[in-house]
């Protein structure tokens, strides 16, 4: 075999192994319970913010510390806690999607996607805001 041939070779290997490994780590959307039968694994939970429960952010004692309680697709209802800033107007948000995983009571969001009302009258799309915990520090 000819050196080119064995270095191709090699390129496709690691493109596959990287592609699997992309795949394999990749957020799987979820609601609440499949999320509490398996702690410690990423999901992104669809849901709504229950605006009856307080949203607890205190810039002065933690600008990194932002924590609300969401109700996914199904009903169940869980506590998330966000490592970074309160995105702005989050309380007029119509439906939230959060990326991460539930470790103890709680579920640890990495990313926070928003989709606000619509600035429009005609029923266009919301707009939507994408936070992460490394956007806000």
């Amino acid at each position: 075999m000819k050196k080119s041939h064995i270095l191709g070779i090699i390129v496709i290997a690691l493109a596959i192994g990287a592609i699997i490994s992309t795949v394999a780590d990749a957020a799987t959307y979820a609601d609440f319970s499949v999320a509490i039968q398996n702690p410690g694994k990423q999901f992104q939970v669809v849901g709504e913010l229950n605006k009856e429960k307080d949203i607890i952010y205190s810039p002065k004692e933690n600008a990194n510390e932002f924590s609300f309680h969401m109700v996914d697709k199904n009903g169940n209802e869980q506590k998330v806690i966000f490592n970074g800033a309160k995105p702005q107007d989050f309380e007029r948000s119509e439906q939230v999607v959060i990326t991460g995983s539930l470790e103890g009571e709680n579920f640890l969001a990495e990313k926070i996607l928003m989709k606000c009302p619509s600035k429009y009258q005609d029923g266009e799309a919301g707009e939507l805001t994408e936070i992460t915990a490394d956007s806000n520090s």
